[in-house]
């Protein structure tokens, strides 16, 4: 009995985001109806709607289509609403600095507004979230300090991964304990097979800058020990769930929403994390640490680097 898909049967979402990356990939419509077994008029459909509004979700579309692609969208939302930018021209000049997509502002005025993002100027001129000069000057201390507790992170769960055709690339979604699954593309393959990566659980980067990856948005990092050979994911502790706290005892302070990738956080604290003899991730010498269920550990690989 075949196991193709249906004409009346609907393809989920991440379905939908797997016939992209394949087609992302150079391959060919027949080549991804084999390999996902799908029929070629769903695979055609899929890649045709991506193309032309660039999104890959079931929801109906109204009114006039956009002109960025769904993770451009995703990831104007986020410069818009964490960057604290003074005008519309400053978000479409960093928006484009981020993402390499050529935009106009007046297109990025009406993505915003579509969006719900209401005038970036107060009256007075100056931006809604514009920090004052005392809490400049507190950032500029916060800058200075750098530990491990700038660092969001977190229990994840792997719901799907899919590799990449010819590549070492999986295309997952990870459960953090919010509303939608971030979506996490990884060079894992060549170190961990598909299948051990299925409902696992992991330690997980959240507050990464989003940065577009074969044209899907990468939202997160997960954490492993490395050598030169071997690459172990992080394994949280028995009874951890997803959107459980990493914490550090001695680091008390709070993670960045989001990283900057200028102050270069994430190159200053890496050099220190490390498994210790016994496989435990820490960052010197403090536990990585769920409260009240234990510490992460790698399988085998014990004084190695983690990234």
């Amino acid at each position: 009995m075949s196991g193709r898909m249906g004409r009346g049967e609907e393809l989920s979402d991440f379905q939908r985001g797997t016939v992209v990356g394949c087609h992302l990939c150079n391959k060919s419509v027949r080549e991804i109806s084999a390999l996902l077994n799908l029929p070629r008029s769903t695979v055609s459909a899929v890649i045709l709607r991506w193309k032309r509004g660039g999104i890959t979700t079931a929801l109906p579309r109204s009114g006039r289509p956009h002109k960025l692609k769904e993770e451009h969208r995703q990831l104007l939302e986020r410069v818009a609403l964490e960057k604290c930018l003074p005008s519309v021209k400053a978000i479409a000049a960093e928006f484009q600095t981020t993402s390499g997509a050529n935009v106009s502002c007046s297109t990025v005025r009406r993505e915003l507004h579509e969006m719900g993002i209401q005038g970036p100027l107060s009256s007075d001129g100056k931006h809604k979230g514009q920090r004052t000069g005392k809490k400049k000057a507190a950032l500029s201390q916060e800058d200075t300090h750098v530990d491990v507790s700038r660092l969001d992170l977190r229990v994840g769960r792997i719901l799907t991964a899919v590799q990449l055709p010819e590549t070492n690339s999986l295309y997952m979604q990870i459960e953090l304990g919010e509303v939608i699954p971030r979506t996490v593309v990884s060079e894992l393959a060549k170190h961990v097979p598909v299948d051990q990566m299925q409902n696992r659980l992991v330690v997980v980067l959240c507050n990464m800058q989003p940065v577009v990856v074969g044209g899907v948005v990468n939202e997160a990092m997960l954490m492993c020990a490395s050598s030169q050979d071997k690459v172990e994911l992080l394994d949280p502790p028995s009874g951890a769930v997803p959107g459980d706290i990493i914490t550090f005892q001695g680091f008390p302070g709070k993670p960045d929403k989001e990283l900057n990738p200028k102050k270069k956080v994430w190159e200053q604290i890496q050099p220190d994390l490390h498994t210790d003899a016994q496989c435990i991730a820490t960052y010197k010498g403090a536990a990585f640490e769920v409260i009240g269920k234990g510490v992460c550990k790698a399988q085998t690989l014990s004084e190695k680097e983690i990234k």
